[in-house]
């Protein structure tokens, strides 16, 4: 069975990304010639214990879609210190709060692999719906939620026994964020056009489909992301090339910003202050000003970024670059690129994929 044309468009209309097939229950990736065909070289990628983790330094990890891997980032240095193995065609990444869990959402194998990261080793995988693409943790640790593409769902892990419950929500959710408070969860609907909002505590939909309250976005919404406050949530839309700001508190869209071409990953500073929107048809960055949603900047980046997230000082944003192979980071006090760190094949880390200092 081929995969919907909207699964196409969203890695991009200028690659026509990859196309998966089912056939009695095996997926198999196809291959793009400009892409897929090339072998595969790891710069500076070590084995998953070779290097001790040094007590407070943040660590970036990157999913690597085309060879089904994390690539650990030193923050410090910029350099990959570890790649795990994970499972096939991971596209999301979460952290918790304290950060000794990674979770990793793997689109192509349906599951979440969950990384412990004193060393860098899998110790569970946890079965969710078909082609989960994003994964958030509740601040305690205690749930993660994860939007299930291809169901119309959220699978939501107890943390605790790895048992999955699952709430229905609109069409194709992609994106998923969940408020600082752990109190809500926005899941940006790719399908549907709109953000369905869960109340955690009972993980009813409280607005958004399936709910009797609208709450529509732009065209094709991917990334998701909330500010620091929580009082306001960042939605990416694809094909609007815009960002819409959802009011927390009314739940209805308060403002609607232009960006680059193709946004897909969105994160928000430390301080609330600045929004970073990954575009992906434009190989650039936007820099919102948050105080009157102006675009006060574009940084150019590798090919076709995907994921973006901001380290906890703010000092540096990540972007994995799906085409280009590689990650840039942005100085955030000059908007400028100042390293560009190598991992592994089709990086994409659609989350925030950067955890506190351990």
């Amino acid at each position: 069975m081929s995969w919907p044309n909207e699964e196409k468009r969203l890695l991009s209309r200028r690659d026509a990304l990859k196309a998966l097939a089912a056939a009695g229950g095996a997926v198999a990736l196809a291959t793009l010639p400009d892409k897929w065909e090339k072998p595969l070289v790891r710069v500076g990628v070590l084995p998953a214990h070779a290097q001790a983790s040094p007590v407070g330094t943040s660590y970036a990890y990157i999913a690597n879609s085309n060879d089904n891997t994390v690539s650990i980032i030193n923050t410090a240095t910029n350099t990959v210190v570890a790649t795990v193995n994970v499972g096939n065609s991971p596209y999301g990444v979460a952290i918790t709060s304290g950060g000794s869990r990674v979770y990793v959402a793997n689109r192509a194998s349906n599951s979440v692999s969950v990384i412990r990261t004193s060393d860098n080793t899998v110790v569970s995988t946890v079965n969710v719906g078909p082609q989960p693409w994003s994964v958030a943790v509740i601040p305690d640790g205690s749930r993660v939620y994860v939007p299930n593409w291809g169901s119309d769902n959220i699978s939501v892990i107890n943390t605790a026994t790895n048992t999955v419950t699952t709430v229905t929500v609109g069409t194709s959710p992609l994106g998923v964020t969940v408020t600082p408070d752990g109190s809500r969860a926005y899941v940006a609907n790719y399908g549907s056009h709109n953000v369905s909002v869960i109340d955690t505590a009972s993980n009813i939909v409280v607005a958004g489909p399936p709910s009797a309250i609208p709450l529509d976005v732009g065209t094709v919404p991917v990334g998701v992301a909330v500010s620091p406050d929580g009082s306001r949530v960042y939605v990416a839309n694809q094909f609007s090339d815009t960002v819409s700001v959802i009011n927390t508190a009314t739940n209805t869209v308060a403002a609607t910003v232009n960006v680059g071409t193709q946004p897909y990953g969105v994160a928000v500073s430390p301080d609330g202050s600045r929004v970073y929107v990954a575009n992906h048809g434009s190989d650039a960055v936007s820099v919102i000003r948050t105080s009157d949603n102006t675009v006060v900047s574009t940084v150019n980046v590798g090919t076709q970024p995907f994921g973006v997230a901001v380290t906890p000082d703010g000092t540096r944003v990540y972007v994995a670059n799906y085409g280009s192979d590689n990650v840039s980071v942005i100085n955030t006090s000059t908007n400028t690129v100042m390293a560009t760190v190598n991992v592994g094949n089709s990086p994409t880390a659609l989350g925030q994929f950067i955890g506190p200092p351990i």
